[in-house]
């Protein structure tokens, strides 16, 4: 059952709870978003703009883009872009303390088979934050500079890249994709309270296909090409969420029957 203490707080206590949660959350961000900020060279030498080398590990498979020309079309623009990757660096940085302060705040209020179940999800959590926003960086990212980089319709007309579109594309596939991959670590946390099921999931691979492009759409530029190839991953979470579903059925049938058997 929920502490004692949790019980007893009023509604103004849990709002002054979620306050400093809130607060704390932020306060890392910030911290770790000024470390980047200070560190420019490095955050954009060799984070950032990395995936425009042809060096990058992953075009030792894939076609590397050659020759692409960077251009900053606004006056204010490349310190705009400096402060948008330092905050957002800083934002992935502090993920796993602000899902430990997540975990804080709702840890108290759950009863303590739920916070075995709970308690699961949240230490995965991050792990599957940074595995989507690798897969972005080194697979995405890069697949996706090599086929608009040297996609045409005449060669009379070059790519040029501009700083802004660029940091579009490198923020839906790192941060929005990393954010994307705690999908299945969502939908077996909602199993496991009995909220949904394995069937209502296989029902539903459907409706799944539609919201999976219409979340590709979403998080990548307006282009068919990058719509795909962010689709396939993501359809690829949505099985693995029935697999990872099944796993707690199978889970909570064992404990059940557990929980029947007298001890001896």
């Amino acid at each position: 059952m929920p502490s004692d203490d949790t019980s007893q707080m009023s509604f103004w206590d849990h709002l002054e709870a979620l306050r400093g949660t809130l607060w704390h959350s932020l306060l890392a961000v910030l911290v770790m978003s000024a470390v980047c900020f200070i560190f420019k060279d490095f955050v954009f030498d060799t984070l950032v703009l990395a995936p425009l080398d042809p060096d990058f590990p992953p075009y030792r498979i894939l076609k590397a883009p050659e020759n692409i020309i960077m251009v900053n079309l606004e006056i204010s623009g490349q310190f705009m872009v400096h402060m948008r990757v330092a905050f957002m660096l800083g934002f992935i940085a502090s993920v796993p303390y602000i899902i430990w302060e997540i975990w804080r705040f709702i840890a108290p209020a759950l009863y303590r088979n739920e916070r075995r179940s709970v308690g699961g999800a949240f230490l995965l959590a991050s792990g599957f934050f940074y595995f989507g926003a690798a897969v972005g960086y080194f697979i995405l990212m890069p697949a996706c500079l090599s086929f608009f980089q040297s996609y045409t319709v005449s060669s009379a007309v070059a790519n040029t890249f501009s700083l802004q579109s660029y940091m579009s594309l490198f923020s839906s596939m790192v941060l929005l994709l990393g954010i994307v991959f705690e999908f299945p670590l969502l939908l077996s946390l909602l199993a496991r309270l009995g909220i949904l099921d394995v069937d209502m999931l296989r029902k539903g691979r459907r409706y799944a296909i539609v919201a999976v492009l219409i979340v590709a759409a979403v998080i990548t530029p307006a282009d068919l090409g990058s719509m795909v190839i962010v689709s396939i991953p993501l359809y690829a979470l949505y099985e693995l969420s029935i697999l990872m579903c099944r796993g707690v059925a199978a889970n909570k049938e064992e404990e059940e029957v557990n929980e029947e058997t007298p001890s001896e």
